[in-house]
């Protein structure tokens, strides 16, 4: 196992180190039968952790990074070497973003095992991926149009679009459906799911108390935010409130001394208190949203009440879609109103005090 090298940092503890960086692709056994893997990613967010789960007389797989060349080798490598003889039975995907679900296709149907994930993940990651190679939609231009993008900003836009699909190897045409608070057995283990939403539709985190280790995948990371954003397939949606709402269930739901076991960053104690943080953070950032629209604004200039760094055309689109997020929870908590002009853009200003 790791060395314990406890830290202690903003009501978190980190017992292998605030930065342990395990060298990747070796793995790390975190608990008995429980091994921390991590894969490195050409992008800013430089890493995934996966995690590999003793199976009987097999292995149960966690998530399994983007479908690109290195992380391909680095899961042959393990398949020849630490895993040996021994088949992989399942891959479960906590949720559908490439970083978690790139190869669970090339695994899966490289040893005949089955794919495990919840049913909004499966089909919405099967849908976003059938856009690849497709023209941008009208609705997607309009969507961006309304929040403020110009000219230059929306081309970049439509030059990206379908990129979702090019870093996921094929999904495999049945899964195996993971459902909310049921629990499945691993290594005659019991472990719980448990639904979290908001980052992604149905984010399937898996809880095993006889271990007291909680993999959370995004769902609680130790210290960044997730992005909890909306989209043009559904431009009304109130994503933050399924956020806020789906972690302080899961702080109700799961014990505090659970060894969080995080896709990014790493392991750590301190379950509800990084709940909390996440939740007053997000609520912090609604109120000075809402001071901000004492002058009616558009989506991209409200960036300043919500992202100390300056948005660049780089995560333009990310930072939109996590402020319009924000825009929906206040629109719904009847704090704000959204109103077009006659060239398709949005603003938004507070609602008027009720007067009745």
């Amino acid at each position: 196992m790791l060395a314990n090298n406890m830290q202690k940092v903003r009501g978190l503890a980190y017992p292998y180190g605030l930065k342990a960086d395990p060298k990747p692709g070796v793995p790390q056994e975190i608990a008995d039968g429980v091994y921390w893997v991590r894969f490195s990613m050409p992008m800013a967010l430089d890493h995934i952790n996966v995690w590999l789960l003793k199976d009987g007389d097999g292995w149960t797989l966690v998530d399994t990074c983007l479908d690109i060349p290195s992380a391909r080798q680095q899961w042959q490598d393990l398949f020849d070497n630490f895993l040996g003889d021994a088949p992989v039975k399942r891959v479960i995907c906590t949720h559908m973003h490439p970083d978690h679900v790139g190869l669970a296709g090339w695994i899966t149907r490289h040893f005949d095992a089955e794919l495990w994930m919840s049913r909004e993940e499966f089909l919405m990651c099967r849908s976003l991926a059938s856009d690849t190679g497709r023209k941008t939609p009208e609705v997607a231009i309009r969507f961006y149009r309304a929040a403020g993008f110009n000219e230059k900003q929306l081309e970049d836009y439509c030059k990206r679009f379908g990129g979702f699909g090019r870093a996921i190897s094929p999904l495999p045409d049945s899964y195996r459906r993971l459902l909310s608070n049921e629990t499945i057995r691993i290594n005659d283990r019991y472990w719980q799911m448990v639904v979290g939403s908001g980052h992604s539709p149905e984010h399937m985190c898996l809880y095993c108390p006889s271990l007291k280790l909680l993999i959370s995948g995004d769902q609680v990371l130790p210290r960044i935010t997730p992005n909890v954003s909306v989209f043009p397939t559904e431009p009304k949606g109130d994503t933050l409130k399924d956020w806020l709402h789906s972690n302080a269930r899961i702080r109700e739901q799961l014990p505090d001394d659970v060894l969080v076991l995080p896709s990014h960053q790493d392991p750590f104690f301190g379950l509800h208190v990084r709940l909390n943080q996440l939740i007053e953070s997000h609520e912090r950032g609604l109120v000075k949203l809402y001071r901000l629209l004492e002058e009616p604004r558009r989506a991209v200039d409200c960036f300043p009440a919500l992202f100390a760094r300056e948005i660049d055309d780089g995560v333009l689109q990310m930072a939109t879609g996590e402020t319009l997020a924000h825009l929906n929870c206040l629109i719904g908590r009847r704090m704000a109103l959204r109103e077009q002009d006659d060239h398709g853009v949005d603003w938004y200003r507070q609602q008027p005090e009720s007067t009745e």
